[in-house]
């Protein structure tokens, strides 16, 4: 099995002209989320980060090796390893991988600003190819306006996962709330990536993204800004070296497709998320939507979708 496996990879690797061990790396991932979704604990994470904008789709993507997720309840280091030893442990069918359970490992880690959460690692094989999995759970955020439920695709045609997912909502917000705390000392351009992905690529209600807004910089006790982030302003995209880690993050992030400057990056940003702020000042509401790409607009100027039913991309 694993050689088969193995071949079907390389061979879609080829055919889409990306890295195969990037596959490889997706593959070990999805087969990961599997075992998590068939395990008892399937209830107590939500899936978030790089994988679910994967999910979501958009104009481009960049490649990712983590699972993030949200731990519905604060879990210590030593739970979490007997957490992921139990899923790796669950009798699935078969796919190649073996995941080796004396490999797993366990640290508290600083995940964004103020933000602490665990990270586990642990490695996987498939044939003679070894596989490092690193999974980041963080705690304590609140998903608006709830988990959805999420059947991830699959990469070949084993049996998906079925499990709780973030919204794109909430992956704004928190990014946002990052963005915010973090000022000019700001790295995290993967961030202003994703945001700028799903401002590009997705519908979405105004109403609900200022309750997304409101409710994460609530939890993570963090004001609301009160004048514009500087990471919205010349002074923040023209500093010395943000350039070059812009240009240095997408060669690394081997990001896929057409992407602006960072300078035009920030100000689609800025059109976005500023006029949620505003309207949150205001306390009147935001009755807008935006449409992909932008800008905000009168509801009954926008033809309503269902904003959750955008095209799943499959990786």
């Amino acid at each position: 099995m694993a050689a088969s496996v193995h071949a079907r990879l390389l061979k879609r690797a080829k055919a889409e002209g990306r890295p195969f061990n990037e596959l490889l790396q997706y593959y070990a991932m999805e087969r990961f989320l599997y075992r998590l979704s068939r395990s008892t604990y399937n209830d107590r994470f939500v899936l978030k980060g790089a994988l679910m904008l994967q999910f979501w789709g958009g104009p481009l993507s960049r490649a990712t090796k983590d699972i993030d997720l949200l731990g519905r309840a604060t879990t210590s280091v030593s739970d979490l390893v007997e957490i992921v030893k139990g899923c790796i442990a669950v009798d699935v069918e078969e796919d190649g991988l073996l995941f080796d359970a004396t490999s797993v490992m366990g640290e508290e880690i600083r995940l964004a600003a103020n933000y602490d959460g665990v990270r586990v690692r642990c490695w996987a094989n498939l044939g003679n190819a070894r596989i490092a999995l690193q999974i980041d759970v963080g705690f304590g955020d609140i998903v608006t306006p709830g988990e959805k439920d999420v059947e991830y695709p699959s990469l070949l045609d084993f049996s998906t996962p079925r499990l709780l997912g973030y919204t794109p909502e909430t992956a704004i917000a928190e990014k946002f709330q990052a963005l915010v705390v973090l000022d000019m000392a700001n790295t995290r351009l993967k961030d202003f990536l994703d945001i700028w992905v799903l401002a590009q690529g997705r519908e979405f209600s105004g109403a609900l993204l200022a309750q997304a807004v409101d409710a994460t910089f609530r939890r993570r006790r963090t004001p609301l800004p009160t004048s514009t982030p500087v990471a919205f302003t010349p002074l923040f995209s023209s500093a010395p070296g943000k350039q070059a880690q812009w240009q240095a993050y997408l060669r690394k992030g081997r990001v896929q497709g057409s992407v602006p400057t960072l300078a035009k990056i920030m100000h689609l940003i800025g059109a976005f998320l500023m006029p949620v702020i505003d309207a949150l000042h205001r306390e009147n509401g935001f009755d807008k939507m935006w449409s992909p790409g932008g800008p905000w607009a009168e509801t009954s100027a926008v033809k309503k979708t269902d904003h959750d039913e955008a095209p799943t991309k499959v990786l």
